[in-house]
């Protein structure tokens, strides 16, 4: 299981996706406050749609409560200003991965002084971001991806026919 950490968000329908990718991975949510909006926003409730009662998600009142309540784990920061990608990362099971503001990211005297663990997804020059609720389903698959998808459902199955051949 991965911590998906959201650092002040700003935009209910970015959360709730979140949430739903949360879910669907099995990950836990962390939201660290303020946020924009009421947890109960019916913005963020369509958004996660019908999984709200697979999720795990815990609150923090601001990042000193989020560390205190959660020190010992391993962090890494998501972010556009990081000096490695996401795929150099080696994530483990219960790492936390921190992903900030939609309109500010992080606070940089946070990513200054943990560099080593800071990771950006690449980009062109031109584009300022990814949507927040994308960056999380990329960097949390990669995470899922290195530790070979454990936990999770690995194939499908068709309605009206069957995969396995005669």
């Amino acid at each position: 299981m991965f911590n998906i950490v959201l650092v002040e968000p700003r935009i209910p329908q970015n959360t709730g996706n979140i949430a739903r990718t949360c879910a669907a991975t099995g990950s836990r949510l962390h939201i660290v406050r303020p946020t924009a909006f009421q947890i109960t926003d019916k913005n963020l409730k369509r958004a996660g749609l019908d999984y709200w009662h697979l999720l795990n998600v815990a609150y923090y009142d601001n990042l000193d409560d989020f560390f205190k309540k959660t020190e010992g784990g391993r962090y890494f920061y998501a972010t556009t200003k990081a000096p490695h990608t996401y795929v150099e990362a080696k994530f483990c099971d219960n790492d936390y991965i921190l992903f900030g503001r939609e309109d500010a990211g992080l606070p940089e005297p946070l990513l200054y002084e943990h560099e080593e663990r800071c990771i950006r997804i690449p980009m062109i020059d031109e584009a300022r971001s990814l949507n927040l609720s994308n960056s999380v389903a990329i960097v949390v698959y990669e995470a899922l991806r290195q530790q070979g998808f454990d936990n999770l459902k690995k194939m499908g199955q068709l309605t009206q026919f069957s995969w396995q051949k005669l």
